[in-house]
């Protein structure tokens, strides 16, 4: 249910604001949307896992609270980064 290496690799590549950023607000949020579209499909065969929908309730959160960061620190980065990640709102 986790993503693999390489996933998580090209998503550092891909996201990061300067060369061998990997802790970035925009890393973290690349990431953790990965994650979260994974478990999202596990639950349309496995609906009755309430302990990895605890868990993805946990990563919805802790993304939810690094976007907030990141739009208070600068609009331009959160627009440009939901536009890129794809998330409403």
């Amino acid at each position: 249910m986790s993503i693999t290496a390489e996933e998580k690799t090209r998503l550092m590549k891909e996201f990061a604001t300067k060369e061998g950023d990997t802790g970035s607000p925009e890393v973290q949020v690349a990431i953790l949307t990965s994650r979260i579209s994974t478990l999202t499909e596990h639950f349309k065969t496995h609906k009755k896992d309430n302990h990895s929908r605890r868990g993805l309730l946990k990563l919805v959160a802790l993304r939810r609270k690094l976007l907030d960061y990141t739009k208070a620190r600068d609009e331009a980065r959160y627009q440009d980064l939901i536009k890129r990640l794809g998330i409403r709102r």
